[in-house]
């Protein structure tokens, strides 16, 4: 039995060791994400608030790339966002909370995001939304609610020609399959009367914290996909659009986790 304690104390140090670096990882995205939303409050006040777009694409971008930077990820990119004088509402499946900084650090042009309402909370993450425009969204249950913020959502970007994110799973996570969408993605694109751009953000199961923190080093692929037209599409057509959008979702899915 004695053969057996220094392998178990080296197992005992290595799983410390591991904690301590995920604290500290903790600790100092926390710290990060703090002074980012410091100096953005700085550089808004200094351009009175008026660049909301490079507050979006240099600051915040920037941000995304030094927290993934820090967690040990790489982002491989495929293909490229619409041009910047496109409207278009990008939407992608949602896996995990590294989904957050990944689509920072896409820099995506002329871009506002929808993100849960939970979040602003938070005090860096809801100066950072106040400062650069994002639609909070409320529970699906609050049916009201929603279809008002997707309506003055809708009135926002008809003025301002800008580009909108959004993930038709919302708030759920899951790391197994893709799960359920939700239509408020597919009536805003068919509103705007924009193109859909899907993402699929794939996260290795290895590396994925799921809803958690704990992220592992590793490399996380974001492929853009051919813009879908919805011009031709109605109101009543949402749930069909909705529907052949996810099965595209789940045939990617397929094809990044086949063994």
């Amino acid at each position: 039995m004695w053969l057996c304690r220094p392998w178990c104390v080296a197992a005992r140090v290595q799983s410390m060791n591991e904690r301590l670096v995920f604290v500290l990882r903790v600790a100092s995205t926390l710290v990060l994400m703090t002074l980012g939303s410091v100096l953005l409050l700085l550089c808004a006040v200094l351009t009175a608030f008026r660049w909301p777009r490079w507050y979006r694409e240099t600051l915040l971008g920037t941000l995304g790339h030094m927290v993934l930077g820090l967690w040990g990820i790489k982002l491989v990119v495929r293909g490229r966002p619409a041009p910047s004088q496109s409207q278009v509402v990008y939407i992608s499946n949602h896996t995990s909370t590294i989904d957050m900084f990944a689509l920072i650090a896409l820099r995506l042009p002329n871009t506002r995001f929808f993100l849960s309402g939970f979040l602003r909370k938070l005090l860096p993450l809801g100066l950072i939304g106040y400062l650069t425009g994002i639609f909070w969204t409320v529970p699906q249950t609050f049916t009201q609610e929603r279809r008002s913020l997707f309506s003055a959502a809708a009135q926002t970007l008809r003025r301002s020609a800008e580009s909108v994110y959004l993930s038709p799973e919302g708030e759920r996570i899951t790391t197994g399959h893709i799960g359920p969408f939700n239509k408020g993605a597919f009536h805003l694109a068919i509103s705007l009367a924009a193109p859909l751009v899907p993402l699929y953000l794939h996260v290795p199961r290895e590396i994925n914290p799921g809803k958690g923190l704990h992220a592992r080093a590793g490399t996380v692929e974001v492929v853009f996909a051919e813009p879908i037209p919805t011009l031709d599409w109605r109101e009543q057509d949402v749930e069909k659009l909705r529907d052949q959008v996810r099965n595209f979702y789940v045939r990617w899915w397929g094809e990044f986790n086949r063994t």
